[in-house]
């Protein structure tokens, strides 16, 4: 006579194991905060603009250390994108997160002396020169600096 539940010996399954349930809720996690990044801020603030820079920064440093070729990073008055090197020519990056991308409405970077800056990382994610401008919007303005490591800070 067999017990209620068993069947050739084993406990029948049901229900989700405690692994697959964290691997769906990591996975949640992980859609939610692309989500997040990549909103714009309904209250036109200009910290959406810095938020969704920094993260973008952030990913084409570690696309540099991770293929192993330099990445730039430009940024002009209206906008700001990526270039990878390739064969021995820079290409610029046109599709995905580091497509090259307009501010905000109303939003602007300043900056003095020429019409675009122009930072590379280096295969192990070392810049070649720390960035310095700030981001305008209305009465909003927030500086930005990239130093030689990649992180941005953000001051008023």
């Amino acid at each position: 006579m067999r017990a209620a539940g068993f069947k050739s010996g084993r406990l029948s399954q049901r229900g989700f194991s405690l692994i697959e349930l964290l691997v769906v809720i990591v996975i949640i996690g992980l859609l939610s905060s692309v989500v997040v990044i990549t909103m714009v801020d309904p209250r036109g603030r200009i910290t959406g603009d810095v938020d969704r820079f920094t993260g973008r920064v952030g990913a084409a440093r570690d696309a540099a250390i991770v293929s192993g070729r330099p990445m730039a990073l430009w940024v002009s008055q209206t906008g700001y994108g990526f270039e990878r090197r390739e064969r021995g020519e820079w290409q610029a990056m046109s599709d995905g997160p580091l497509a090259s991308k307009d501010w905000s409405s109303d939003t602007s970077a300043r900056f003095d002396g020429v019409s675009q800056l122009r930072m590379v990382f280096d295969n192990v994610g070392r810049a070649d020169q720390p960035l310095d401008f700030t981001l305008a919007r209305d009465a909003q303005v927030i500086r930005v600096r990239i130093d030689l490591n990649g992180r941005v800070k953000t001051g008023e």
